[in-house]
């Protein structure tokens, strides 16, 4: 490989967030709360759903497999965020960064194929409902999270197979909060327009069909129910409501930053905190604020825990 001046990059260096002093500290406050409430929110969840045995459904099985993929996704990209805002030097290992990435595609490529899987849920639910139970099934739910998790790997594997093998010997110096493909493949002093062209194969046009496929599942839905019930078209679109806004969210940044990976979207800070700290948060949020079913399980567990404290 052709060094530049006979060095090699150990390790890069992460802008993260420029500005004064105080601007920082505001920074460090808020995503450090963000964060914890969204891994406090997603770890409530799974714990309802798991020890609650009115929700032992379909759907909270799936709500709660997302929560642990919100959760992680987070936890890959947030705290390292959270604690450069106080370090003056923001640099992170060659190794780490791709490491970073690795575990990022693998929860993010997870993520959107189990969203589809929900998306399918909402569907057997309003336009089926008689046979819901026969088609949600144990063995197709558990069938729906081992292929999430098989794309998820695959996902990530066929991307970072060709990113680790790459020549570093430039620049280091990555304009965002974390380390992510587009960004670490332009640093890379070979011609790279092959793996360019194939991250938007993957990445980008892995988001946007799983978008486009959930936007028709959705409007599919309120179709059928607007066909057979116009009462019933209110409550479809209450049930789907959360859904839309967390796929919106969710696959929106997406689509902008690996769609189009090696323009000025890359390195959009502010899509990347939707990406990997807002849309986490919405999880909790939506599913315990905006669910009855939820909020209910909340307070039983509350008031078994009152009951079980008062007799100790």
């Amino acid at each position: 490989m052709d060094l530049k001046n006979g060095s090699v990059v150990t390790e890069f260096i992460l802008l993260g967030f420029s500005g004064q002093w105080e601007l920082q500290i505001f920074f460090f406050v808020t995503f450090s709360l963000i964060y914890s409430a969204t891994v406090l929110g997603n770890i409530l969840i799974m714990v309802i759903v798991t020890i609650s045995t009115n929700l032992h459904s379909p759907m909270y099985f799936l709500l709660g497999n997302l929560s642990f993929l919100d959760m992680c996704l987070s936890t890959v990209t947030t705290p390292r965020m959270i604690t450069d805002l106080l370090n003056e030097h923001k640099t992170i290992s060659i190794w780490g960064c791709m490491t970073q990435m690795f575990f990022m595609h693998l929860f993010g490529g997870a993520e959107a194929t189990l969203l589809i899987a929900m998306a399918f849920d909402r569907y057997v639910a309003i336009c089926k409902p008689l046979h819901y139970r026969t088609i949600m099934n144990q063995r197709l739910l558990s069938g729906f999270v081992i292929f999430s998790w098989t794309i998820g790997f695959v996902h990530t594997m066929s991307q970072m197979v060709l990113t680790v093998n790459l020549p570093f010997c430039g620049p280091n110096v990555i304009d965002n909060i974390f380390c992510d493909l587009p960004l670490v493949i332009k640093l890379a002093c070979t011609d790279t327009y092959t793996l360019e062209f194939f991250v938007i194969a993957d990445s980008g046009l892995l988001s946007f069909i799983c978008f486009i496929l959930l936007l028709f599942s959705y409007t599919v839905i309120l179709i059928t129910v607007q066909q057979r019930s116009s009462g019933g078209l209110s409550k479809a679109l209450s049930t789907l409501s959360a859904h839309i806004i967390v796929v919106t969210l969710f696959f929106g940044p997406c689509i902008f930053i690996y769609a189009w990976p090696f323009n000025s979207f890359a390195g959009n800070k502010v899509l990347a905190v939707f990406y990997t700290v807002i849309t986490p948060l919405l999880n909790p949020i939506i599913y315990t604020l905006r669910n009855q079913k939820m909020q209910r399980a909340m307070r039983k567990l509350q008031f078994q825990h009152v009951i079980s404290t008062q007799n100790f």
